[in-house]
């Protein structure tokens, strides 16, 4: 899964959306990690109130599942889950490594059940009506 991160520096997740100079996007599997892609902004992106400016973050972070910031305003976050990219905010400067191991432990074992919707953004969902109906059936005599 491709997974953005709001950086000023590379190393940490440190950065307001609006605001962020640079986000850095990885592709993340449980065994590996790799950064894909850096992205780069440039001017007046501490204007309070410039939607303008948000346009070529949403489009950079478009194909990802989440987006961690340092913070991020409602009217972003609400574009951003509308593109079904799930933002998640840091308390404090994280360093975007251990953010991508925990991250990584994670996906190894059972990730919760947002993470698991998170990881269907880009599949087409598909029912097995049959299995459906068999564990159906199996309720129905328990």
């Amino acid at each position: 899964m491709k997974v953005a991160f709001a950086t000023e520096n590379l190393i940490d997740v440190d950065a307001h959306f609006g605001w962020a100079k640079k986000i850095a996007i990885y592709e993340v599997q449980p065994d590996a990690s790799r950064l894909v892609e850096v992205v780069e902004f440039a001017g007046d992106l501490a204007e309070d109130g410039t939607e303008d400016k948000l346009v070529p973050k949403l489009d950079a972070v478009r194909d990802c599942a989440m987006l961690y910031v340092a913070a991020i305003g409602g009217s972003a976050a609400a574009k951003v889950v509308n593109l079904r990219v799930h933002p998640v905010k840091v308390a404090n400067p994280q360093p975007i490594a251990t953010i991508i191991e925990r991250l990584q432990e994670v996906l190894k074992g059972t990730p919760p059940p947002w993470l698991r919707k998170v990881l269907l953004k880009g599949r087409e969902r598909s029912f097995d009506f049959d299995a459906e109906h068999d564990a159906a059936s199996e309720a129905e005599h328990v």
